[in-house]
């Protein structure tokens, strides 16, 4: 509604006329009393500044009592935060660094699966430790059959790997800037010779670093040999892999609840069933499969150049030991073994070839069988999809806990995980001579051994197969054909050579 002047007017005269102050000296009002209020906080925390400081100057304990018990109340609090969220108890102490003049950079890319990598970073830190280098923190391999983009850190925790040998090596998370590509510097590229031992390290490694200073080991899997390595160096390689190489607290959550979950249930069996494609394809085994699947398998090798071995005839190779058990030669072998029908068993592998129509005979044998993607929901298993190693590293995770750990076949999961069942107090491996099982095996098919014969053989062939103390086999010259270190890292087992006081942490029954 339009107002007149003159109504105006009329309306401020009134206003005046009846004592209340026009509009204008309203705003002055106002702005006076918040002028009064900023003077009055002004002063207010000027008199508690002054105060604070004439108490801390005649009574300076005053204030510190108080501003203690307020951060201990805080600290109280955080602690209990962090309590109710974790039931981990505190890292310990740093140990102080080890002293040394660095004489070079040593970068190293692992190749292989998540254990043949493990193995190879035990070995590189104890090369670093040897030639007295900066190790920069290993490189995963992302071109293998598996092609898993993980990085170190998404497998293991960093800095714990760091902290934990900073008195053995200085570890660093990436190379110098002088010493990067992007800024010209072009560092040796080599693979170390295989299985060699410190005197070659000693001898033709360690003055490459007085003209290279950057040296890059693009193969690592087996250049450090099994035995013949100083007493201080092998318990050091075994530091690394028992204590050191940590998984990442996402991975060890998910695996401790798998391993609670079955512990839950009673005792169980992990089975490394290796009846996987990769393995079928790369040993050339095709025992059970159609001809279909042996023809995709045998296309397989040939898509990779360093299978070297093309043409591979599978019942050779099968009577040789060298193929995995098929699911149904393990669901006999495991009942020939004594495991009741209700026997809880975990698979320890990733899919298998031939999947569930593979795994009927078995499944109908002993019913009480998971796999992680039986008992984790889809949700928790996420973010490890298409990442192969650290679905692996929740099946080690699993193998190392279990009551009795099976492999089917001696790839690097097999042994690395016996290694650290035998470091753990000698739990029970049962490592099956399969080389034995094939003929027993065929002849119990063909009707000529029956059940109980079948049976008593199978248990005369692994009464010391089950994962007791046993020195390490050497065999001068074929270090191939030696048992491997991580399988058997006896220097650290026990002291001097003599395990057989620890023979009582082990026992040949199976259940």
């Amino acid at each position: 509604m339009e107002v007149r002047s003159s109504d105006a007017a009329r309306i401020i005269g009134d206003k005046i006329a009846s004592g209340s102050p026009p509009v204008p000296a309203i705003a002055r009002t106002r702005l006076q009393v918040w002028f009064i209020r900023v003077c009055s906080s002004i002063v207010l925390w000027t008199c508690l500044v002054q105060l604070v400081a004439v108490c801390e100057l005649w009574h300076p304990h005053l204030l510190a009592g108080i501003t203690s018990r307020i951060l201990s109340s805080a600290e109280l609090n955080v602690d209990e935060e962090a309590r109710l969220h974790s039931s981990s108890p505190p890292p310990p102490p740093l140990v102080p660094p080890r002293k040394y003049t660095s004489n070079g950079f040593l970068r190293v890319s692992c190749n292989g699966g998540l254990n043949q990598m493990r193995a190879a970073i035990c070995d590189m830190v104890t090369v670093a430790r040897l030639l007295n280098l900066t190790l920069v923190v290993p490189e995963l391999d992302k071109t293998s059959f598996w092609a898993d983009p993980s990085n170190f850190n998404d497998i293991f925790d960093v800095r714990h790997f760091i902290d934990s040998l900073r008195d053995e090596v200085r570890i660093i998370k990436r190379i110098p800037k002088r010493f990067n590509r992007k800024h010209g510097f072009i560092p040796l590229e080599m693979p170390p010779v295989s299985w060699s031992n410190e005197k070659y390290y000693l001898q033709q490694i360690l003055p490459l670093f007085g003209k290279h200073k950057v040296l890059h080991f693009n193969k690592t899997d087996a250049r450090l040999a099994n035995n013949g390595i100083p007493l201080d160096l092998q318990k050091l390689r075994c530091r690394v892999n028992f204590q050191a190489l940590k998984f990442t607290p996402q991975i060890e959550t998910l695996g401790y609840k798998l391993v609670r979950m079955l512990q839950e249930k009673g005792p169980f069996v992990a089975l490394h069933l290796r009846y996987e494609m990769d393995m079928l394809a790369f040993s050339g085994c095709t025992q059970g499969c159609t001809q279909e699947e042996a023809e995709v398998l045998k296309q397989m090798r040939y898509q990779y150049p360093w299978w070297r071995e093309k043409e591979i005839v599978s019942e050779e190779r099968r009577s040789q030991g060298l193929c995995p058990l098929t699911p149904e030669e393990a669901a006999l072998i495991l009942q020939a073994l004594g495991f009741g029908k209700d026997t809880q068993i975990y698979i320890a592998a990733g899919e298998i070839y031939g999947s569930e129509r593979r795994l009927a005979v078995l499944r109908a044998a002993f019913p009480n069988i998971v796999k992680k993607e039986m008992l984790l929901a889809p949700a928790e298993l996420q973010q490890f999809q298409n990442h192969s190693s650290q679905m692996a590293a929740l099946d080690f995770m699993v193998s190392v806990a279990s009551n009795t750990f099976i492999p089917t076949y001696d790839g690097n999961m097999a042994k690395v995980v016996e290694g650290h069942r035998r470091y753990l107090g000698f739990k029970k491996t049962i490592l099956l001579d399969r080389k034995s099982l094939v003929p027993l095996l065929d002849m119990h098919h063909n009707r000529t051994l029956s059940w109980n014969e079948f049976v008593a053989a199978v248990a005369l062939v692994h009464e010391k197969r089950m994962g007791q103390p046993t020195h390490r086999r050497v065999i001068v010259d074929k270090p191939k054909e030696e048992d491997y270190f991580y399988a058997n890292p006896q220097e650290c087992l026990c002291e001097g050579t003599n395990c057989d006081s620890l023979r009582h942490g082990n026992s040949s029954k199976t259940q």
